[in-house]
C-alpha cells in the first residue's frame, strides 16, 4: 500500500485486532508488504487516538473499562468536590488532571471554562474532554500503560510533563495520612511527583472517608500540597490537623438527595 492508503491500512489493522484479539508487527508487515517501521508508526498513531494499546511486538485492544462508561453513579460528594475544584480554575488556564473518578467528575463542568489547556495521563479523561462545549487544547503524557492505575506512567510521561509548566494540578489519592501527606496503593509514584513539580498549585481532591486512611506508599508530602478539597463530612479533629499543615482546606457541601 502507498502512503495514500495509510488510513485504509490502519482501518484494516483495527478490524484484524477486533477479530483476532491481538496483532503483531511482524505479521502486519508481511500482510501489507511494508516495513516494520511503518507498522510501528501505524500502531503509535492508533494508540495516540485511543484506539488500541501497544504491547511488545504488537498491539491489543483497549481494556473494556476504558471504552465503556462506568455503570457506577458518581456520588454526590464527589460531584460537590468536583464543582469546588472547577470553581478554582480561571479561563485560559493550563491545568493537569490526573486519572481517577473524583478528578474525572470535573469534566462535565469544564465546558463553562473557555481556552483551557489540559494535560492528562488518563484515556477516560481525554475521551470525556472531547465531548464538552468548549473543548480544551488536549495534551497527553503518553508513556507506559499501567493497568493498576488505569493511566500512563513511566519516564516518557515524566519527560513530556517536564516540557511544560502548569497553573494547577488536580489529583486524587487512595488515602490521606494526616501526618505525612497523600498515600496510594500504586507503587508507581514518579509521575505524580513530577506533576506536582511542574504545577504552581497542587489541589488534592478526596472524599472525607479517605482522610485518616494510612497506606504505606507516600505519594505527595504535605510540603507539595497547596489545597485539599473534601466534603462536609470531615471531622473537626481531622480539620484541625489538616489546617495545622498550612494547606488551604475546602469542605464542599453536597446537594441534598
Amino acid at each position: 500500500m502507498s502512503k495514500r492508503n495509510t488510513p485504509q491500512r490502519r482501518h484494516t489493522i483495527l478490524a484484524l485486532l477486533a477479530e483476532q484479539g491481538e496483532v503483531s508487527v511482524d505479521a502486519l508487515a508481511k500482510r501489507f508488504a511494508t516495513s516494520e517501521v511503518t507498522i510501528r508508526k501505524d500502531l503509535a498513531a492508533l494508540e495516540t487516538n485511543g484506539l488500541l494499546l501497544r504491547r511488545y511486538g504488537g498491539a491489543v485492544p483497549l481494556p473494556q473499562e476504558l471504552i465503556v462508561e462506568s455503570s457506577q453513579p458518581i456520588s454526590r460528594y464527589k460531584q460537590a468536590i468536583a464543582r469546588a475544584g472547577v470553581a478554582r480554575i480561571r479561563e485560559h488556564a493550563r491545568i493537569i488532571i490526573d486519572s481517577g473518578t473524583t478528578t474525572a467528575a470535573m469534566i462535565p463542568e469544564l465546558g463553562h471554562k473557555p481556552g483551557l489547556v489540559v494535560m492528562t495521563n488518563s484515556l477516560n479523561v481525554a475521551n470525556a474532554l472531547r465531548d464538552i462545549e468548549h473543548e480544551p487544547v488536549l495534551l497527553m503524557t503518553g508513556g507506559t500503560w499501567d493497568p493498576h492505575s488505569d493511566s500512563f506512567q513511566g519516564q516518557v510521561a515524566e519527560q513530556v510533563l517536564r516540557s511544560y509548566d502548569f497553573d494547577q494540578l488536580f489529583i486524587g489519592a487512595d488515602g490521606i495520612d494526616l501526618q505525612r501527606g497523600t498515600t496510594t496503593f500504586n507503587e508507581l509514584l514518579g509521575l505524580s511527583r513530577v506533576m506536582a513539580e511542574v504545577a504552581r498549585e497542587v489541589i488534592v481532591m478526596v472524599e472525607s472517608d479517605k482522610i485518616g486512611r494510612r497506606i504505606p506508599n507516600l505519594e505527595l508530602p504535605w510540603s507539595s500540597v497547596h489545597t485539599l478539597i473534601t466534603d462536609e463530612r470531615l471531622t473537626d479533629e481531622a480539620r484541625e490537623q489538616l489546617l495545622a499543615r498550612g494547606i488551604q482546606l475546602i469542605c464542599a457541601v453536597a446537594d441534598a438527595t
